[in-house]
């Protein structure tokens, strides 16, 4: 590793551990609600130990061996990069629903009414596995309130919605009242990335392999963001890394809510990288020079290896609190979210 990037990655390690001591301070105090949270909300080691939530830790598998998503305790993110661009593919699997009911167990014995913000389904099934096991829970604990909450968005988007749940619950919040606040708050968080390649995606079968080999042969990155399901969507292609981060940095500017629009407290950013902390740091020097953006808190953090195993080295993402998504819809779009509305309704 260079000296240079060794230095960007001692100054967002320690801008992560700043961050993670404001939001300690300001957000630890949620005794009237149990949060549970998971590994794929790319969470900063610092900021997860500073909110004091539990963490449900995914696992993959690299060189024939099973791994828990530990925070990069076991294996520093460089390595785990370094050993997919060398080659090295890295699995991933649903979290099983036992697994889930020792976890929800553990907190109905405690009694604790409790949260679970989920992966969301539109990237993994383990959400259906947590409904299962909370079904299980409620049988046996048939007076415990137990919630389990699909986020709807991935990674430090994930992240940036824990941080706020749990402010929240500190703020006297009820467990109900909770899901009630994430399943509209859920909507306001904007998340945009790029990828140095799409080698991963297409072993994972997102897209064709000719459309990675063309993609890599002209240069072509794209700009990726999430749909309301929580499910991946292509934003536009660019001829290269800097106009894609540039694209980023343009759905900032369209979306981000000022401090005014905020009520006057600006809520933190969330970027995270794959082993690309030099383009990270460029994403942040270019956001501080944007109107109100001069302080705001940013939290740096690495792309999981669970995340990292289906996007590869090199991805950069950009996550904020921002414009309703739902106004972003299509007129048609519009029609068919409320037909399934009504669907819904009457199902129930």
């Amino acid at each position: 590793m260079s000296e240079d990037l060794t230095k960007t990655e001692e100054n967002a390690n320690a801008q992560a551990s700043q961050e993670a001591a404001r939001l300690g301070r300001a957000y630890h105090n949620k005794a009237n609600v149990n949060i549970i949270v998971d590994s794929c909300a790319d969470f900063a080691p610092e900021v997860v130990e500073a909110l004091g939530v539990e963490v449900v830790s995914f696992s993959f598998v690299m060189g024939g061996q099973e791994h828990a998503d530990d925070f990069w305790k076991s294996m520093s993110p460089h390595d785990f990069y370094e050993r997919m661009r060398a080659g090295e593919v890295a699995t991933t699997a649903a979290v099983t629903p036992g697994h889930y009911l020792e976890v929800f167990e553990r907190a109905a014995q405690k009694g604790t009414p409790t949260i679970y913000l989920a992966f969301t389904r539109g990237l993994s099934s383990s959400v259906d596995a947590a409904r299962q096991a909370a079904d299980m829970i409620h049988e046996k604990y048939p007076d415990f309130e137990l919630y389990v909450v699909d986020n709807l968005c991935p990674s430090a988007a994930a992240e940036l919605l824990a941080i706020e749940a749990v402010h929240q619950a500190g703020n006297g919040l009820s467990a109900k009242e909770l899901v009630e606040w994430v399943e509209e708050a859920r909507y306001y968080i904007q998340g945009y990335f790029t990828l140095d390649s799409f080698d991963a995606l297409a072993r994972g079968g997102r897209i064709p392999p000719a459309a990675a080999t063309v993609g890599g042969k002209l240069d072509i990155k794209p700009e990726l963001s999430y749909d309301l399901n929580g499910a991946l969507t292509l934003r536009g292609m660019c001829r290269g890394r800097k106009k894609a981060l540039r694209a980023i940095l343009a759905d900032f500017k369209a979306s981000h809510l000022s401090e005014e629009d905020l009520g006057g407290t600006p809520l933190p950013i969330g970027v995270v990288s794959a082993d690309a902390e030099k383009d990270a740091k460029w994403l942040v020097d270019q956001l501080r020079k944007e109107p109100g953006c001069a302080d705001v808190p940013v939290i740096y953090s690495s792309v999981s290896p669970v995340i990292g195993a289906h996007v590869g080295p090199g991805m950069v993402a950009l996550a904020f609190w921002g414009k309703d998504r739902r106004e972003s819809l299509s007129f048609t779009d519009r029609i068919a979210r409320r037909v399934r509305g009504k669907r819904d309704e009457s199902a129930n």
